[in-house]
């Protein structure tokens, strides 16, 4: 019986649609690690092997990041839009990223060359400080939708 719970949970979580800000959260958490992942990955590329000033690396990185979470968040974490046009949607979702990426290379700037933290230990703790913002932001200023499905 256990076993059969656990397995309605799961499906529940991963497959399901579903309005719950709790899934949605949890959701939003392996959607936004896949796209730290790649963010993380191109900043550490970009800086370490391509010779680009870490700020450059950061704003493309995290561009990146960006295109990754929006198009698996519209999938699989929000389900319902307040905007019905796509093109509108992304760009609202593209400023709370861009508030996201100003807040990101100010963190990084500060933790980086002011308290002289090594960068990739700075963006570490600038996304877990973004993490929120980024999700509260678009749960209820484009995503947040009463209706349940």
């Amino acid at each position: 019986m256990k076993l059969l719970t656990l397995k309605r949970l799961m499906y529940n979580l991963l497959i399901n649609k579903s309005a719950n800000v709790t899934v949605q959260f949890i959701r939003y958490t392996f959607v936004g690690g896949f796209a730290f992942l790649v963010d993380f990955s191109l900043l550490y590329l970009f800086t370490e092997y391509v010779g680009f000033h870490y700020i450059a690396s950061a704003s493309i990185s995290f561009v990146a990041g960006l295109f990754t979470n929006y198009f698996i968040s519209v999938k699989w974490v929000f389900t319902a839009s307040k905007i019905k046009n796509r093109k509108l949607e992304f760009i609202f979702f593209a400023l709370i990223g861009i508030a996201g990426l100003i807040l990101n290379a100010i963190f990084l700037y500060v933790f980086t060359d002011i308290f002289k933290i090594y960068v990739m230990y700075s963006k570490i703790i600038s996304a877990a400080l973004i993490y929120l913002w980024n999700f509260f932001a678009r749960k209820y200023l484009i995503f947040n939708n009463s209706k349940k499905q």
